[in-house]
């Protein structure tokens, strides 16, 4: 559990390292069908989600918001299992936070290919209460 608080400021949750070989296997997958047997093999690793959501957001956008919910809702257990209590930061300066932020950003995407405007908002605002930074960087801006 990590779980920081700098005094008044609300607590910052960060979460657990994914394991090595996950990363490298991510690094080099190339394509949808690579991507999946990453998250086939580290079904807890949120960037394999993030990624595959990512890959089939052009082509189809019904496929990349079900990957993109997986990964959000894993999230959401990692983050409860790391101490989160359903407020607080998850920033980005953080690499082992980076799957959940991208896996939420990816459903703000998806969420806006579909139609799902309030949806796309609502992950949005959640993005920039999560990081209030989120967006400075060139991720999900």
């Amino acid at each position: 559990m990590s779980e920081l608080s700098l005094g008044g400021a609300p607590p910052e949750t960060v979460l657990p390292d994914p394991p090595e070989a996950a990363q490298r296997a991510l690094a080099q997958a190339k394509g949808r069908a690579e991507l999946a047997a990453v998250a086939a093999h580290w079904p807890r690793f949120l960037a394999a989600w993030a990624a595959l959501a990512e890959a089939s957001l052009g082509e189809d956008p019904i496929v990349a918001y079900a990957f993109a919910r997986t990964g959000y809702h894993r999230g959401l257990d990692a983050l409860r299992g790391a101490g989160w209590r359903g407020s607080g930061y998850v920033r980005w300066q953080h690499p082992s936070n980076r799957g959940f932020l991208l896996a939420l950003d990816a459903l703000r995407q998806a969420a806006g290919a579909i139609g799902e405007e309030d949806e796309e908002q609502r992950c949005g605002l959640f993005l920039y209460q999560l990081d209030p930074g989120w967006g400075k960087r060139g991720v999900g801006a």
